[in-house]
């Protein structure tokens, strides 16, 4: 069955109030290499479909929800038939509200179109491309590991108010390791593409050679605050968790660091002296993303209700000042805020007159140490966004403008968002493909940049 004919069998089967279909399609073709060598390919595909029933009541508007994984068509009225069932039994919601009316709704592309579908083929000129790196490498001592990912996704969304929504969504990454024959040095470099025409592997070869020929001098540093410069891989890691943390409901709440006393919010507070700008738009030239809500669930940034939602364009940060919170409709009439403020699946971090490029702003460094890439980031304390990860594959020692050589792993305790006010310089931004968050954002352009005190909490045994 067509994906579009499950959309209109599920709604046609519905006997709730109110119902939201939401079916994807994906396909995903992977490739594999290790130590010189491809070692494995293959293309899966699959579906999900969410149903989402709404029930009026005397009390208020209950939700119920099901999902399934490449259902049968004879199942659908069963799927349906649950999710109504939830729904009666549920508490009322919320954030109920209307369903999303067509003037509300984000742009569509062809609804009658069939998914678009990736294959082994995308990966043509990057396997040549490699096989050419893996003969030098070979020449060399080197060993390099990795593996590239390509993935086609097309959504289709119909609620019973009458919307039908598509988007085609196409998310490409690779990501290659370069080690020394004995294992003693090892670097990663990573990028993201929508179709891997773009994709240079042998740039990112290059900048790995770079960094293992670092690596011939080792250093031993102690724990402390360093000044460190941050390449634009490592800038978005950290950016990013500071964007899953703008939900306005939460920060009014006191559950965040854009929290303010007396249930107040830090909007408007400048949060750093350099006119930085984080912003996420779905249209962003090359970075494009779905321009409509897509909810399975409600939480502090979106609603089912909100499903077919149109994103726009929102400044998160604006000249260093902190400028809009994440909101539902249901959360911005609940505690004021303009208008709704979805997120989108991207992310923006510049300034109108960067420095240069990472190699520009390591020629500025008097001393101070290159973090390549941070690994293993997690939260300890959500008021403050302290978070605490691993330096990996590269830690290096700056003096006098160079690299002097590679220095021992750390373990990090830093909040992005008061990173931002210790800003020394800022590059130009790129786009950039986050090491940690990889499998979950992979649409961001972020700056290199330099930062005073970065605390390396304690030396890492990590290799």
């Amino acid at each position: 069955m067509r994906v579009q004919e499950i959309v209109e069998r599920a709604l046609a089967a519905s006997t709730a109030d109110g119902c939201v279909v939401i079916a994807e399609e994906s396909s995903s073709a992977n490739l594999r290499w290790a130590s010189n060598t491809l070692t494995t390919n293959g293309v899966s595909h699959g579906r999900q479909v969410v149903v989402v029933a709404t029930v009026d009541g005397a009390q208020g508007t209950a939700t119920g929800v099901l999902s399934r994984s490449n259902p049968d068509p004879e199942q659908l009225d069963a799927i349906v038939a649950e999710a109504t069932a939830a729904a009666r039994d549920n508490e009322p919601a919320d954030d109920a509200m209307p369903f999303v009316t067509a003037a509300e709704a984000g742009p569509s592309g062809d609804w009658a179109a069939e998914p678009a579908r990736t294959s082994i083929g995308v990966f043509q000129d990057v396997a040549q491309a490699l096989g050419a790196a893996f003969g030098a490498a070979r020449d060399d001592d080197r060993l390099l590991f990795g593996f590239a990912e390509h993935t086609l996704s097309t959504v289709y969304l119909g609620t019973s108010a009458g919307l039908r929504l598509r988007h085609e969504q196409p998310t490409g990454r690779l990501e290659l390791n370069a080690k020394s024959t004995d294992y003693s040095r090892s670097a990663w470099a990573g990028a993201a593409t929508r179709d891997f025409a773009d994709l240079d592997v042998t740039t990112l070869d290059a900048d790995l050679i770079e960094r293992l020929g670092w690596a011939q001098r080792r250093l031993d540093l102690p724990a402390g605050r360093y000044e460190v410069v941050l390449p634009p891989t490592a800038v978005a890691d950290l950016m990013i968790n500071a964007y899953w943390s703008t939900a306005g409901r939460d920060a009014i709440e006191g559950r965040t660091v854009f929290s303010a006393p007396g249930g107040r919010t830090r909007l408007g507070e400048k949060l750093t002296e350099l006119p930085v700008s984080l912003r996420s738009d779905p249209a962003a030239p090359g970075l494009e993303c779905c321009p409509f809500e897509t909810a399975a669930t409600s939480d502090s940034t979106s609603s089912v209700f909100d499903n077919g939602l149109a994103i726009g364009g929102t400044d998160w940060i604006r000249d260093g000042v902190l400028t809009n919170l994440m909101h539902s409709r249901w959360s911005a009439r609940e505690y004021g805020a303009e208008g709704p403020t979805p997120g989108a699946d991207n992310l923006v971090m510049s300034v109108p007159d960067p420095v240069g490029d990472l190699g520009d702003l390591i020629r500025r460094t008097e001393r101070g140490l290159l973090l390549t890439c941070l690994w293993y980031i997690r939260e300890v304390d959500a008021q403050t966004l302290l978070l605490t990860g691993l330096t990996r594959d590269g830690v290096y020692l700056v003096e006098n403008g160079e690299v002097v050589g590679a220095v021992n792993n750390f373990r990090f305790n830093e909040s992005p968002v008061d990173m931002l006010g210790r800003l020394i310089e800022v590059g130009r931004a790129e786009r950039a493909l986050p090491r940690e968050w990889a499998d979950w954002f992979t649409r961001v352009a972020m700056p290199p940049v330099r930062v005073a005190d970065f605390n390396m909490s304690s030396v890492s045994a990590a290799t």
